[in-house]
């Protein structure tokens, strides 16, 4: 018993000293070179704990860059954060001496703080924060901090980390002496695609002043060859950056459509308000946002989901009630239609402005629709895109579902075809109108949740895409589903390929021409109506 009383003890004592010396940030040559007067010191300082990297080099360092360390007259280095530390003993300070001066930095110690703090970073617990020193580290190129990288290095084992290193390590090898190493180093940094590194790579070609090359032949070759692999890689990027973009902005268009599509292209209905529908979206997505963050903070990055069902619940009811107070006394008369939906639009702006204001209002993304996927070298798809790209397809789905398999698609499909015919079989007209008016309007507003996601909400967001639906829903073909979805990716994926050689306006104007032409050549559209109402 007395012996492992005595183990314990010896335990907790050697536990007890570990903590000690693993509280100690700093050691005292250190501190006081980190706090002191001249600046050259204080940057010997900076450079020592971003070779030392590890996590109390991080620590401090990270506290420099905030202006929270302070120096006492005696000397006593203090980090204030959550708690105010001692650098030197690690103790717990109750409150921040008066006499505490906080460490100044000039423009200098500051660039040079970033940089070692990425070389800290390598060695954090978080994967992104080491990703993204990694690529800060790639155009800081120091061949005397190889020996850090190589260290990161060995400890990494994600995939992603270990091709981020290696590319820095490759860029801070252009500076060694040894040309085989270099070659490695450049043939790395031309199969990378970025062009980060074409800088680096040209420097290798220029001349000296007598007109002699510093360089070797057989560097200047492999420079050569790397910076063609980059340009190639890099056209390849932009090409498929504008598909995908393309895409994405079919995306938007589609699910700005959708909606238009059953009122206009079912119901004949020209609705002016449309893009207003969509802001209503928005708005609604904002106040779920602002609930969400005030009562339930710790579900912030599930208010998308709850946004969904509101803003389909609250668009389609505005619709409904259009439908039923202003709509339903126009049908047949598309002139009046138009001019009194295009008064609803003004009514609705103006009460959002009376509401929140004129100024937009932000809506941030959640945590998992934030950031992006790096698909090769320069090529980043941020994941809100790629989320809402899915989710309108998701939508397209969920409407062909509902007109084609449930009953009110049937009494819809049935309208469209011969209204009087519906009528007489019994179809109740009227309620399905407002119904098909208000499946229209919550559809507009899923794409007002989607559209928030994508930059701020503002009174004027639904005048920005209004022409493009209707001329997505004519190209397409009236009523018809399948030719809305494919105007909408088509004309969205033409117009981001045609925008970098012409410019955005000249894009908008090719693409209105080519609908202009498209509809001469074939007045019903994509994919023609059926039925009665086609004749």
């Amino acid at each position: 018993m007395t012996r492992w009383l005595y183990r314990l003890c010896v335990g907790w004592l050697c536990m007890m000293a570990i903590s000690t010396q693993a509280a100690t940030l700093l050691d005292k040559p250190l501190a006081q070179q980190l706090v002191a007067s001249n600046p050259a010191q204080r940057l010997a300082a900076i450079e020592a704990l971003g070779q030392a990297a590890t996590p109390h080099a991080l620590l401090v360092l990270r506290a420099l860059s905030q202006g929270t360390v302070f120096v006492r007259p005696d000397g006593e280095v203090l980090l204030s954060g959550d708690e105010i530390t001692n650098v030197l003993s690690g103790a717990v300070v109750a409150a921040l001496p008066d006499d505490a001066k906080r460490v100044a930095l000039n423009n200098r110690l500051r660039g040079a703080l970033q940089t070692e703090m990425a070389y800290a970073s390598l060695f954090d617990n978080s994967k992104t924060v080491k990703l993204q020193a990694a690529q800060q580290l790639q155009s800081v190129a120091n061949p005397a901090r190889l020996s850090i990288l190589q260290r990161a290095l060995s400890a990494s084992n994600d995939s992603d980390l270990i091709a981020a290193i290696e590319l820095a390590i490759a860029s801070a090898s252009l500076q060694l002496p040894d040309d085989q190493v270099r070659l490695v180093a450049i043939e790395k940094l031309g199969q990378s695609g970025l062009g980060q590194f074409k800088v680096a790579l040209t420097a290798l070609l220029q001349p000296s002043v007598d007109g002699s090359y510093a360089e070797p032949q057989v560097v200047r070759e492999a420079a050569i060859v790397a910076l063609e692999k980059i340009e190639r890689q890099q056209k390849l990027q932009t090409w498929l950056g504008n598909i995908f973009f393309g895409l994405s902005l079919g995306s938007v268009l589609l699910l700005a459509a959708l909606g238009l599509a059953v009122i206009f292209g079912l119901m004949g209905v020209i609705n002016m308000a449309h893009g207003e529908l969509l802001m209503i979206g928005a708005y609604s997505t904002y106040l779920v946002q602002t609930a969400v963050s005030e009562w339930w903070p710790a579900g912030f990055d599930y208010y998308v989901l709850i946004a969904l069902p509101v803003a389909f619940v609250i668009t389609a009811s505005v619709g409904m009630l259009l439908e039923k107070t202003v709509i339903r006394w126009l049908y047949g008369r598309p002139l009046e239609t138009l001019l009194a939906t295009w008064g609803v639009s003004l009514i609705l702006m103006q009460a959002v402005r009376s509401v929140f204001g004129a100024q937009n209002v932000a809506v941030v993304n959640p945590s998992w629709m934030s950031g992006g996927w790096r698909v090769m070298g320069d090529l980043v798809i941020s994941y809100n895109r790629i989320y809402i790209f899915f989710f309108s397809l998701f939508v397209v789905a969920l409407i062909w579902v509902i007109l084609n398999r449930t009953r009110i698609g049937l009494f819809v499909r049935a309208i469209t075809q011969n209204r009087r015919m519906a009528g007489c079989v019994g179809v109740p007209t009227g309620q399905v109108d407002m119904l098909a008016f208000g499946l229209g309007a919550g559809i507009a507003g899923l794409g007002g949740v989607a559209l928030s996601q994508l930059g701020n909400v503002g009174p004027d967001l639904g005048r920005t895409y209004i022409v493009d639906s209707f001329m997505v829903v004519v190209l397409g073909g009236v009523g018809q589903l399948a030719g809305t979805v494919i105007a909408a990716l088509g004309l969205g994926t033409l117009n981001k390929l045609i925008e970098p050689m012409s410019g955005a306006v000249i894009a908008k104007i090719s693409i209105l021409v080519f609908i202009i032409l498209f509809i001469q050549k074939r007045p019903q559209g994509i994919f023609a109506p059926k039925g009665r109402s086609a004749e």
